[in-house]
């Protein structure tokens, strides 16, 4: 008798999946720390890497470092060394920090069902020590290991309260040892199924379905040192995880072939007077194209708490410098903070000044040849500012933004704040309106919110009016302090209030009414950068997307025009300006993580890396976007302290009609701006 096909067919399934359940475990990952030299996995980025890319930051070998702090012990904390003529991973940072614990992580977010086994060896018996699987980023995921003296197996998910991270024990069991003491740890997920073992004789089970997938990672709180890790997964789940990896990156590159190509247009140096991102884009010498000013910096130090320009260069978009104010050194190319200085038509006579600080001066000076028009003192320095800030008689001038408080129907009064205590109004003859105190954070917004025809400064947790009276403030309720805020009409219904929304660093990120009550508070560590625009026109109204730094670097979360997060993911371990890009001329709107050809491009409202820089050895240390061709659509313009380049669509120039969102006024330019992009057509 013969067999039908569909029998034989069935038949041959099932002995391939039987002989796949008896396979042995396939390794997807293995590391004893022999392949890295010696010395530390990580530099002293501190803030430079919010909004620039460095490769510092970077995987080393198979490892990414997670989490640090602004102290240089906490970025230089993993080590590779040698213990008994053995390599070993080293963590030689103690961390105090109850919502953020040194960490790094290996491994690719679609593993579901795996085993991890890890050696190590705490030399610290205070915080935690051990190891972390399914992790979706360094605040979600699961851990198995020791704090005190106990074995423990808990789930962590972001923060029940300010620097409270909510965290289920799913179980536990005390466990003597010493310090000193070689600790194995076996941990098998299988579905919602958890299974722990310490050294061969501690086993802790436990069933959660909070995290289905994600990388593995070792942490520690105290010295310790890791002698190796290995994961290992049945022949169907590695089987699975590479078709799942393959699906992704066939649907993105499909996705990247349907968009315009970049394409260099313009490219220059800049050695000797170049620096970070403190560029300002506008028309300086009125002949209606883009000009560049270069603002080098001088640290008096500590650190950035006093910082100012040492150099201003303008140069048009060919390289040609127009004019220049100061010396300039290239040693001064280091930036991690704002510094005061704009390009912006103040007086309303059609021709762009360049506002700015120098040597405690607020200058207004010709755009087309940057000779003095007005200057006045800084003002003096609050009797309250605080050490170190407090070290010169006049403010040096943290940045400045423009607004309309006197309802003339433009831009034509400015705020000078300093870090982070005090502000000052101007009209356009610096002549001083009026001047507050609050934590002002790093960079105001400008709303009309009561429709008089002049604005209202949301700046910090708080609102002033047009004459500088706070209308509200949340400073007694808030802690740390506001990175970017924008009061923006998020739903599509034109009867719909505006909402403040706001990255509040360490607070999270918050969605609040005009009046100051909070609607929406997300405690998802320390959120900054935010841009908000059309990223998913099949949501209704605008998205907001934001990216953590400080502690949990690389964090990014998308929130939908009602404030409720829709999509996270951490694609990198640095931070980013976030810009939206109109690189199509349709929406979506795109947003760029870094120019890194391998680790950045532009990313959809989804997540999906829609677009790839050319590996043609552009700079790829900054970037900005811009309309500087015409079209409608914009220009990358990315850079180094030494040079310049500037991309374009390959399809450049597109005719018809086109999306042209209206932005940030280039005159309101900051390393902290919340960058608002609504949508808009061209003619």
């Amino acid at each position: 008798m013969t067999m039908s096909k569909n029998l034989v067919g069935f038949l041959g399934l099932a002995r391939l999946v039987a002989a796949t359940a008896a396979a042995e475990p396939v390794v997807l990952f293995e590391d004893g720390f022999g392949a890295l030299p010696s010395g530390s996995l990580g530099s002293v980025v501190g803030a430079h890497a919010e909004y620039h890319y460095l490769p510092e930051v970077g995987a080393k070998g198979n490892w990414f470092i997670s989490t640090f702090s602004s102290g240089a012990l906490s970025q230089l904390a993993w080590r590779i060394a040698r213990h008994d003529g053995q390599p070993v991973l080293l963590q030689t940072y103690e961390s105090k920090l109850p919502h953020s614990h040194p960490m790094v992580v290996g491994g690719d977010v679609l593993w579901r069902d795996y085993t991890v086994t890890v050696r190590f060896v705490p030399e610290a018996d205070k915080g935690r020590c051990g190891v972390v699987f399914r992790y979706r980023n360094d605040r979600c995921n699961y851990f198995f290991g020791l704090e005190g003296q106990r074995a423990v197996l808990k789930m962590v998910r972001h923060e029940s309260d300010f620097h409270k991270p909510f965290e289920k024990m799913l179980a536990s069991e005390d466990f003597q040892w010493k310090r000193g003491q070689e600790m194995s740890v076996e941990i098998t997920v299988a579905g919602n199924r958890i299974e722990a073992t310490l050294n061969s004789e501690l086993k802790l089970h436990a069933e959660d379905s909070t995290y289905p997938q994600g990388k593995i990672g070792l942490v520690s709180d105290g010295p310790a040192r890791f002698h190796s890790a290995r994961v290992t997964a049945g022949a169907a789940e590695a089987a699975r995880v590479a078709a799942a990896r393959a699906k992704i990156e066939a649907e993105e590159q499909a996705l990247q072939a349907a968009n315009p190509k970049a394409v260099l247009w313009k490219k220059f140096t800049t050695e000797g007077y170049g620096v970070g991102r403190n560029l300002r884009f506008g028309d300086l010498d009125g002949d209606g194209q883009m000009d560049i000013l270069i603002g080098q910096v001088v640290h008096h130090g500590p650190k950035d708490a006093n910082s100012e320009l040492g150099c201003l260069t303008a140069v048009n978009l060919d390289g040609k410098v127009l004019w220049r104010i100061g010396e300039p050194d290239a040693w001064k190319d280091n930036l991690s903070n704002d510094v005061a200085f704009q390009i912006h038509d103040l007086d309303g006579d059609g021709h762009n000044e360049v506002v700015y600080c120098m040597n405690m001066e607020l200058v207004v000076a010709d755009g087309k040849t940057g000779k003095t028009i007005r200057k006045i003192p800084t003002p003096s320095t609050p009797t309250n500012t605080p050490a170190p800030r407090n070290r010169f008689p006049r403010i040096l001038g943290d940045s400045l933004f423009f607004c309309d408080f006197r309802g003339l129907g433009r831009a034509g009064d400015l705020v000078l704040k300093d870090r982070y205590n005090s502000l000052w109004a101007y009209n356009d003859k610096l002549e001083p309106l009026w001047q507050a105190q609050c934590n002002t954070g790093h960079y105001p917004f400008a709303f009309d919110v009561d429709g008089d025809g002049k604005d209202e400064l949301f700046i910090g947790y708080s609102c002033f009016d047009h004459v500088g009276k706070q209308l509200w403030s949340l400073d007694g309720t808030l802690k740390d302090h506001a990175d970017g805020v924008a009061m923006v009409k998020f739903s599509p219904d034109p009867k719909a209030e505006p909402t403040l929304m706001i990255a509040a660093s360490d607070e999270g990120m918050l969605f609040i009414d005009s009046r100051g009550k909070i609607l929406k508070h997300h405690r998802l560590g320390h959120v900054q950068n935010p841009t908000v625009a059309d990223f998913r026109p099949d949501l209704p109204g605008l998205e907001t997307i934001s990216i953590n730094f400080w502690g949990n670097q690389g964090i990014v979360h998308c929130f939908d025009a009602t404030g409720n997060l829709y999509h996270d993911f951490e694609p990198c371990q640095h931070g980013s300006m976030m810009l939206p890009v109109n690189w199509t001329g349709q929406p979506p709107e795109f947003w760029i993580l870094s120019p890194n050809v391998e680790d950045g491009g532009m990313l959809d409202g989804w997540g999906r890396r829609v677009f790839r820089f050319p590996a043609d050895g552009h700079p790829d240390m900054c970037y900005a976007v811009l309309d500087l061709t015409g079209d409608c659509r914009d220009e990358i313009v990315v850079w180094n302290p030494n040079e310049v380049w500037i991309y374009t669509q390959s399809d450049n120039p597109k005719k018809g009609r086109l999306y042209k969102p209206n932005r940030n006024p280039l005159f309101n330019y900051s390393n902290y701006q919340a960058t608002v992009s609504l949508p808009g057509w061209s003619e």
